[in-house]
């Protein structure tokens, strides 16, 4: 997969196309998040284009489509639900605050932190996330006003769409690339769609549907109208309930639902709704106050939508990388996602990060330059506004078929065969890491929980890596150590040495070693108060440049004689 998306060059035309297949993808994706979040429609849409658009002009991967995302939408609705959406706007502000400070620091070169196997867990769960969210589209509106999975022939339909979208995405390179393949599939599944919700007779359309194939308007108008149930339910039970206990009447359920969800449906659509507006000047919206509260309500909310999305922007711009075999500036990023953000926040929206769904759709495509970022963007912003009956009309079923080609490109399929010839410490980091993105949804403390145990696994691995070679010269004793001296080796590194029966002068030579922290410090100076305590004294020898600055730093810590030593087998880190 990696070596046909390698297979593109850069055009204009290649751009362009590309960015229309990813604007089309990225409606029902920027609403899906904006229900999980909590909030309208509109908001995860214009959330999309600004994110989008300032991300392509001024971040820092060319090709890479940014956008509301899930990992942000998973935080955003615990602060809309705890304290309202008015506080939402401050808190994607401040985010996009800590997120250009973080590159003004160049901290996106942190990333080269990132194991190969958290990479192969990321990848593969995030590959799950999206697969097990398209199952989403294959559920209607039953008829007990919650989403259920459709059944008999418009289940069939559905994935017989699904199924043919996916061969022409798969075939018609092998015969064209004038045209990028997910268009054309997304083009010919709705034309077929249109035929057959124009022509099938009713009876094959399924309850709580208006079309046989569910199109991108059935689908946000089905999630309103479950939503306004579950709430019409909730407030009739309530109701019902203080009614009994005060010996009046029952509510009728029936009539309250069908006004709260007639309600619901007329007042949130994606094109009734005034273009976006600064949130301080938009009357829907009641202003938080500017004070330290406020402040202190936000911040933790910030700070981790700051954390999710430049960790899975940077993770995405390293995939991106690698596929495209050229290297993208990963604190350019940072500060093209905070920028994004900030603007995102001063017109009312979510916020968002890097998309890796949407990214590879773009790439399949033949995307590669910011043109193809920017006409995506702009491309949304005219679908949802201008072009409405144009994106009524997409079936569900196109886009589907679209993001499960996506899953099969990003699925790392090679480590399903590869994990009895790796590490177990590499598979346990892959499955954990993949395993906690599948469950939790949460992608940065999956990736920081993999490179957390992946450093334990190293640090275990090398602390039993601590040998010395003893020889002698002249009368004095000297060790020659091998491996790295820090917290984790220290045990192995006392159990080396015998003061009691060493001779009066030993010597440690650090010529194939080195000191990294000031564990080891500590156990260099108490080894040296043993010798000194049997009247001995201990050399330390071959000392690279660094290694001596630690001590002269800590000489108050540590007093042990330093010899002069000529070389050096650790050259000086840059």
């Amino acid at each position: 997969m990696i070596g046909y998306f390698t297979k593109h060059s850069a055009s204009l035309k290649d751009d362009v196309l590309a960015a229309l297949t990813v604007a089309l993808a990225l409606v029902p994706e920027a609403v899906a998040f904006a229900f999980v979040a909590g909030v309208p429609p509109t908001v995860g849409l214009y959330s999309a284009f600004f994110i989008g658009l300032i991300t392509a002009i001024a971040g820092g991967r060319p090709g890479m489509i940014s956008g509301a995302t899930g990992a942000m939408a998973v935080v955003v609705v615990s602060l809309v639900a705890l304290h309202g959406i008015e506080y939402l706007f401050y808190a994607v502000i401040l985010c996009g605050l800590l997120q250009i400070f973080t590159g003004v620091l160049r901290l996106g070169k942190l990333i080269r932190l990132v194991p190969h196997s958290v990479m192969l867990g990321f990848v593969n769960g995030l590959a799950i996330v999206i697969g097990l969210a398209q199952l989403g589209s294959f559920k209607t509106l039953g008829t007990n006003g919650t989403m259920t999975y459709l059944q008999g022939l418009p289940l069939a339909i559905m994935g017989g769409l699904v199924a043919l979208t996916m061969a022409i995405i798969i075939l018609l390179p092998r015969f064209t690339r004038a045209i990028p393949s997910s268009l054309a599939a997304i083009m010919v599944v709705s034309v077929i769609s249109i035929g057959i919700n124009q022509y099938a007779p009713q009876t094959w359309i399924p309850a709580g549907q208006a079309n046989v194939v569910q199109t991108v308007d059935d689908l946000v108008a089905n999630n309103l109208r479950a939503k306004a149930v579950q709430e019409a339910a909730a407030e009739a039970h309530g109701g019902i309930a203080t009614a009994d206990a005060h010996g009046h009447g029952q509510v009728d359920i029936a009539v309250l639902e069908q006004k709260q969800i007639d309600e619901a449906v007329a007042s949130v659509t994606a094109v009734d709704e005034p273009l976006p507006m600064l949130f301080f000047l938009d009357s829907r919206y009641t202003l938080a106050p500017l004070t330290w509260e406020t402040f202190f309500i936000i911040l933790p909310f910030s700070l981790i939508l700051a954390g999710v999305g430049l960790i899975e922007s940077l993770m995405t711009l390293s995939l991106i990388d690698e596929i495209t075999e050229t290297r993208g500036n990963g604190n350019r990023e940072c500060i093209g996602q905070g920028a994004a953000n900030i603007v995102c926040g001063l017109f009312g929206g979510m916020g968002g990060c890097a998309m890796i769904g949407q990214s590879l759709i773009n790439i399949n495509s033949g995307g590669r330059s910011r043109v193809s970022g920017v006409v995506a963007a702009v491309g949304l912003l005219v679908l949802v506004v201008v072009l409405k009956p144009v994106i009524s009309m997409v079936p569900m079923a196109a886009l589907v078929g679209v993001m499960f080609m996506v899953v099969i490109g990003t699925f790392e399929w090679s480590t399903l065969h590869t994990w009895n010839k790796v590490p177990a410490g590499d598979v346990l980091v892959m499955v954990l890491v993949a395993g906690y993105t599948v469950l939790f949804h949460n992608l940065a403390i999956a990736v920081l929980l993999g490179i957390v145990v992946q450093a334990l696994i190293f640090a275990w691995n090398h602390a039993t890596h601590m040998l010395a070679d003893i020889h002698f010269e002249d009368d004095k004793k000297v060790y020659q150590l091998h491996g790295p001296l820090f917290f984790a080796s220290i045990s192995s590194f006392r159990d080396l040495f015998d003061p009691a029966s060493d001779p009066p002068v030993v010597a440690i030579d650090f010529y194939f070693s080195r000191v990294y922290d000031q564990s080891a410090i500590e156990a260099i100076n108490r080894l040296a108060e043993r010798y000194q305590q049997e009247g001995k004294t201990l050399h330390l020898q071959n000392l690279n440049p660094d290694c001596r600055r630690i001590f002269e730093r800590a000489d108050h810590l540590a007093k042990v004689e330093i010899s002069s030593g000529l070389h050096y087998h650790i050259t000086k880190t840059i």
